[in-house]
């Protein structure tokens, strides 16, 4: 006898099919990266991570990764009343993004948005069209550029460590509305909140250790730690063709081939600390409370000291 597939079910075996339709390694082409984002993306450990185990991959690539995330900003120019205790609104993507593009002259863009742009509150139509707006224009402003542009879903938001209630909800919605627009606009999407989501339930619902709140991806429900970070950099990973990561509990055991690989990966966050806060001073951000970087120049002149540690690291695997 044959079973009928009901059309829900050839809907999702469809979904699964094209879900990589548009996923393709980092051209030949490509020379600088450039990562757009808020508070996780300038933490930078999974643009760290990337960076790590695609030159550990490709050592001879001339590859440039440039963070220029920016704290407390959003897409949707939203801001809730008595930010930072008042001291200053959230930063807006809109006022710094044409400075940002201008200096980076980037080959290939990726940015993660969604956490901070539905303001921590239950969800709001108004607040989800901003979201949209600010997305579409966004998306528009990198195509004009001809940078290959790269969306990611926003992280998962933990309500029992960051207790504002309704808000993992929130994030959903705006990660659907992301994800579907691979198939209706053929953007490219690469999904990190779902897969941080089952991670944490799985885990928390075996591990005990933290009590009451069980483990956790993000101790104050937003920033994920080096575990957090670690997966929003697989998933890129095997987006980009990196499949052999699947299984790599963290990124030293992703590379393994290095001799040294924790040296390696703490060479490459301080060179990226480095250069991420010598480019937003450069760019010039509007956000109070971050470090002044290093004039470009002299930045460059220590990056490529560090680089010359990276490549000796590099060369003796």
């Amino acid at each position: 006898m044959v079973k009928r597939i009901g059309p829900y079910f050839l809907l999702v075996i469809l979904m699964m099919q094209t879900a990589d339709l548009f996923a393709q390694p980092i051209a030949p082409t490509v020379k600088r990266i450039v990562f757009l984002g808020n508070s996780i993306t300038w933490a930078g450990n999974y643009v760290n991570y990337l960076e790590a185990y695609i030159r550990a991959r490709h050592p001879d690539r001339q590859l440039e990764f440039i963070n220029v995330g920016l704290p407390s900003e959003t897409v949707s120019g939203l801001s809730e009343e008595g930010h930072a205790d008042g001291k200053f609104p959230r930063p807006d993507l809109h006022e710094r993004l044409s400075r940002v593009l201008q200096q980076t002259k980037p080959d290939m863009v990726f940015a993660c948005y969604g956490m901070n742009d539905g303001i921590y509150l239950p969800f709001n139509e108004q607040r989800f069209a901003k979201f949209k707006e600010g997305i579409h224009w966004l998306h528009a402003e990198i195509e004009k550029t001809g940078a290959r542009l790269i969306h990611m879903t926003p992280p998962d938001y933990d309500e029992l460590r960051g207790k504002k209630e309704g808000y993992a909800a929130v994030l959903d919605r705006y990660t659907d509305w992301l994800l579907s627009k691979k198939t209706d606009s053929r953007w490219e999407v690469v999904d990190i909140h779902y897969p941080m989501k089952k991670y944490l339930q799985a885990h928390r619902q075996v591990d005990a250790t933290f009590g009451l709140h069980g483990f956790a991806l993000a101790d104050d429900g937003v920033h994920p730690g080096e575990t957090g970070h670690w997966l929003i950099a697989r998933e890129i990973l095997q987006y980009l063709g990196y499949k052999e990561v699947a299984k790599a509990a963290d990124v030293v055991e992703s590379l393994s081939q290095i001799g040294d690989a924790p040296q390696l990966v703490k060479l490459v966050t301080q060179r990226q600390n480095l250069m991420r806060d010598a480019w937003l001073t450069e760019t010039k951000h509007k956000r109070p409370g971050l470090p002044t970087g290093l004039p470009l120049s002299e930045a460059m002149r220590k990056s490529n000291e560090l680089m010359q540690s990276i490549t000796t690291i590099l060369q003796q695997k």
